[in-house]
């Protein structure tokens, strides 16, 4: 009988992660993203990032001089941005876990910064290492555009705990708005 790779299970023929593996928090070469609590609520783009391995274990800049690993900072990921482990240099799956846990090292001596060095550095300085679509320009501007633009959300539920608090925030502050104009 053959080996059957992990990373075939945990996928679909359209690439997409499977429910049981999303129980898991398994998400093999992704970027992952969850939001931060006031933050997002008022900027949903801004939230808390983090890089899987190729086996799928989530390491994240969680604050300074911490990387966790599977445990991230702001709760469960909502969203993921699959990656494609073929524009990796080098080595493929063994290239993209040594620039992960590199960077994740590098990391753990860092103060965290949430304007200048962050979660999205973290992640960038992991992508500049496996020099990922042959690039080392990674950081986390591109990065906050890219995961927006590319990631999926791991369920409904997970949309709405994205985006719900800033739909809400945003009608209190029209409704607001709206109410002192028309006296």
């Amino acid at each position: 009988m053959a080996e059957v790779d992990e990373t075939d299970i945990m996928m679909n023929y359209h690439g997409d992660f499977l429910k049981g593996d999303r129980k898991h928090n398994r998400y093999p070469y992704c970027i992952v993203w969850t939001p931060i609590p006031l933050l997002s609520w008022v900027l949903p783009f801004i939230g808390h990032m983090g890089i899987c391995t190729s086996t799928g274990v989530i390491r994240d800049f969680a604050g300074s001089y911490y990387v966790s690993e599977d445990n991230m900072g702001f709760g469960r990921p909502t969203k993921y941005w699959k990656l494609d482990v073929d524009k990796v240099c080098g080595n493929g799956a063994a290239t993209w876990d040594k620039a992960v846990h590199d960077a994740s090292e590098e990391y753990k001596s860092r103060p965290h910064n949430l304007c200048l060095d962050n979660c999205h550095s973290h992640v960038a300085m992991a992508l500049n290492l496996m020099r990922y679509d042959n690039s080392t320009s990674w950081n986390m501007v591109n990065l906050c555009a890219l995961s927006l633009i590319h990631g999926k959300h791991v369920s409904w539920a997970a949309f709405f705990k994205t985006w719900l608090p800033f739909i809400m925030l945003s009608g209190v502050l029209t409704t607001f708005i709206l109410t002192f104009n028309l006296h």
